[in-house]
């Protein structure tokens, strides 16, 4: 599971297996996860996380949308 950066006590990462679905990221920290559609940004699905904490990873989504973008692509390949 490719950890793609950290920021804000967040862990910014995919799993390696799922280049059949679409671009996303995973976020772990402070107690909960949420998985976050990259194309467009908007939440996949969300557990234990408080709604500043969803604004927070959104902005920084939205920040690195282009990185996320492409770390995803060299890892699960253009088509993904």
């Amino acid at each position: 599971m490719p950890t793609i950066f950290t920021k804000n006590g967040f862990r910014f990462f995919f799993y390696s297996h799922e280049g059949k679905e679409p671009a996303h990221i995973h976020v772990i920290g402070r107690g909960g996860e949420i998985k976050i559609w990259l194309h467009p940004v908007e939440i996949a699905r969300v557990y234990r996380l408080s709604a500043k904490d969803q604004r927070d990873v959104l902005n920084i989504v939205e920040e690195n949308a282009i990185l996320l973008l492409e770390k995803w692509k060299e890892w699960h390949g253009p088509k993904s």
